[in-house]
């Protein structure tokens, strides 16, 4: 008898993404916070202050150590790139995971206009392309706002990975199912912070509850000239950047 993945993977081939299996998991997803926690009471953000992110990387190392992501540069839940704006207009994107040792040296071309660096993640989107396309309901929307991803319904089909506008997903060379930025759920749910806004040494990553007028993401987004990135895409995001330059994608 082949096992249920198995199954699964090979159904694929024949059956639309959008509604595979839909009638086999319409049990959901338990909730995994545990306690007195209430999931309904809260809604995630995390805002990116650009103007003092300084491209260190400590948030990408943490993110590896605490949710154990592989070491190499490819896998990654969370990453900053460094985009350089020349004078003839020209933009040149790269991630600093590329160019370690090379981090904070100062641009000495005559033609380099300014440069500045952008933390990427999973935007936790209000309305998840990645959701929508799971063919066995293994990403789902928690009720305070985070995307996760069910490794046990997972069956590596790539889908979410293909649909994700952000490029924030990745199929883990050992689980071979889809791993991302999960805002560290099981942190957050115990009232801690995630680990890359924990070690960041300029607070340039804000973690709030949108619902709490007291949270510093709320002041954050009202003082601040606010951007998400792609809005044309409708898919309402949850990271939110203060002061982001109009050539960032």
């Amino acid at each position: 008898m082949i096992g249920r993945r198995k199954f699964l993977k090979r159904a694929i081939l024949f059956i639309p993404a959008a509604g595979l299996f839909r009638h086999f998991v319409k049990e959901g997803h338990a909730k995994p916070a545990s306690g007195g926690y209430d999931p309904a009471n809260h809604l995630y953000g995390m805002g990116i202050d650009i103007d003092k992110c300084i491209g260190c990387g400590r948030c990408v190392e943490a993110c590896k150590t605490e949710n154990n992501v592989p070491k190499e540069p490819f896998f990654t839940r969370t990453w900053v790139e460094r985009y350089t704006i020349k004078k003839d207009g020209s933009v040149e994107v790269e991630n600093i995971e590329s160019r370690k040792g090379k981090v904070g040296e100062k641009a000495t071309e005559a033609d380099v206009l300014r440069s500045f660096f952008v933390p990427k993640l999973c935007n936790q989107c209000e309305h998840p392309p990645c959701v929508q396309v799971c063919p066995v309901n293994a990403t789902f929307s928690t009720e305070d706002g985070v995307v996760l991803v069910d490794s046990k319904r997972c069956i590596g089909c790539r889908y979410c990975i293909q649909a994700c506008p952000y490029g924030a997903r990745y199929l883990h060379p050992e689980t071979r199912t889809a791993d991302k930025c999960t805002f560290c759920y099981h942190r957050i749910v115990k009232g801690l912070l995630p680990a890359c806004v924990e070690v960041c040494p300029t607070q340039a990553r804000i973690f709030g509850d949108l619902r709490s007028m007291a949270s510093r993401l709320v002041r954050f987004k009202r003082t601040k000239r606010i951007h998400v990135l792609k809005p044309h895409l409708n898919t309402e995001p949850k990271v939110y950047y203060g002061n982001l330059d109009g050539e960032v994608r």
